[in-house]
């Protein structure tokens, strides 16, 4: 008698009501980051208040589509795990200055389609490169995007970066509440109830705040029902060298950060990231990003927010986020609708965003108690990285002296930290004289594979987060892809 396979939890779909519920979740997680870039941007440019609604309307709209790519996936577009997609924040200093001196929205949007692009057909050779994240690295990396997340969070909780009354007790009492109600949900409530913590603190919190005046939405009764956004509406884009040279710049930046996203988010649904699944995520932040630029937005990245309320509601089924990318869709498509989750104050969701951007932090600890500590240089590595990456978080005006070009990559304290740890890394583990020490940049499963025939180091081979060996031609989900 024949036996049907398990479904791996990353692929099963939840009922209809738990999708709904768990999807809206992810949607108010990442609604604030996810507007913040049009916002900021068109700002610059001082566009009118019609334009800035299109720019978001447009934004939500290829966010939905953006993250339907990468969840559902097709052909070998798609990494096939609950990953959130929303517009980059390392690309908003370029287009501010591309907006405001190189030639408006059409040079930003010319750049960015050649940037989608680029990442597309540098999509393959990127997913080679997961040989130089052992867990040594991931662990690293995880940890450097958990803790560069927090100051968002505390911003939020503050009520919002440039608010009047930023830092107000209210609003961080607010906080203090939400936060209240998400870890006594996680604590006392039933298991499904559990895993909506956020979205109920946040539906709680909300309720709070009405009427004691922290929001209002007077703009909801301002905003249209329906709103299409159509190919080239600010016109047909340009091409400028110097605009594009810029955003190749960013491109890097972003799929190193992608990087990091997938290997966490692997690391937290078990099933840990593969070559194969890397490039083919990363080809579908670049298809993204092309239809960002056709579509009046911008380049996009798996949202960092996320990862931790994965990690926190431990729902693993990419059908979830598929779900919250159909939210977003409906969203770009009725303003009205995404007027009203605007009109959620900061602070309440700074108070569900401290405990998730934790977890992302937790999850990178987690990863490197697999390290060995003992007799070699990988606590150097963990410290040297953790610093660089923090250093322009902490500091963010530290490198403002430098080339335009120089502060895209290292603005991002994710990025920084990344290729920290992955040159010192090859530095203290890999070069000659230092080579027995790489096994111990793995989990205690390497140690074999460094003493393999054919002499090649465990860092040097791909390694899964959770201490297995990877190969390229093993698909982790069970699955036949074309």
């Amino acid at each position: 008698m024949a036996t049907t396979a398990p479904v791996h939890p990353v692929d099963e779909v939840p009922p209809v009501r738990q999708l709904a519920a768990f999807g809206l979740q992810h949607v108010l997680a990442m609604y604030a980051g996810a507007v913040a870039v049009p916002l900021i941007v068109g700002g610059a440019m001082k566009l009118s208040p019609a334009d800035l609604a299109y720019l978001i309307t447009a934004d939500l709209l290829v966010c939905g589509i953006a993250t339907l790519i990468q969840c559902v996936g097709f052909w070998r577009f798609g990494v096939r795990l609950p990953i959130m997609q929303g517009c980059t924040f390392a690309a908003v200093s370029p287009m501010v200055l591309i907006g405001t001196t190189g030639g408006g929205l059409p040079a930003i949007y010319g750049s960015v389609i050649v940037a989608g692009l680029t990442i597309v057909l540098l999509a393959p050779v990127f997913g080679k490169l997961l040989r130089f994240f052992p867990p040594l690295v991931t662990g690293t990396v995880i940890l450097i995007i958990g803790v560069s997340l927090l100051p968002v969070a505390g911003n939020w909780a503050a009520g919002g970066q440039g608010s009047p009354e930023f830092g107000e007790p209210k609003n961080l009492a607010l906080a203090g509440f939400v936060l209240a109600v998400v870890l006594g949900i996680q604590r006392f409530a039933p298991a499904f109830l559990s895993r909506i913590a956020v979205l109920i603190g946040i539906a709680v919190g909300l309720a709070v705040a009405v009427p004691f005046g922290f929001t209002d939405f007077g703009g909801v009764g301002d905003s249209d029902w329906v709103g299409i956004s159509t190919p080239f509406h600010f016109g047909a884009p340009s091409f400028h060298a110097s605009a594009i040279i810029s955003m190749l710049v960013v491109a890097l930046v972003t799929m190193t950060e992608t990087t990091g996203d997938f290997i966490a988010v692997g690391e937290m649904t078990d099933r840990p990231i593969q070559p194969r699944s890397l490039a083919d995520g990363l080809r579908a932040d670049g298809l993204s990003t092309v239809l960002g630029g056709v579509f009046n937005t911008f380049p996009y990245t798996a949202f960092a927010q996320n990862v931790g309320l994965v990690g926190m509601t431990r729902v693993r089924s990419r059908w979830v986020v598929a779900a919250a990318g159909g939210i977003l869709v409906l969203l770009g498509l009725l303003p009205k609708l995404g007027a009203v989750v605007a009109a959620i104050p900061a602070p309440v969701l700074g108070g569900a965003g401290l405990v998730m951007f934790g977890t992302v932090a937790a999850s990178g600890l987690r990863t490197l108690s697999e390290v060995d500590f003992k007799g070699n240089d990988n606590l150097t590595v963990v410290a040297v990285s953790v610093a660089v990456g923090m250093l322009p978080v902490g500091v963010p005006t530290v490198y403002a002296k430098f080339p335009d070009w120089f502060q895209t990559v290292v603005n991002s304290g994710i990025s920084a930290g990344c290729l920290t740890a992955i040159v010192l890394n090859l530095l203290f583990n890999h070069l000659s004289g230092k080579a027995g020490s790489a096994a111990k940049a793995g989990t205690p499963g390497t140690a074999k594979a460094a003493e393999s025939p054919q002499g090649v180091s465990a860092g040097a081979e791909p390694v899964g987060l959770s201490g297995g060996r990877g190969e390229d031609t093993v698909e982790e989900t069970g699955e036949q892809r074309v």
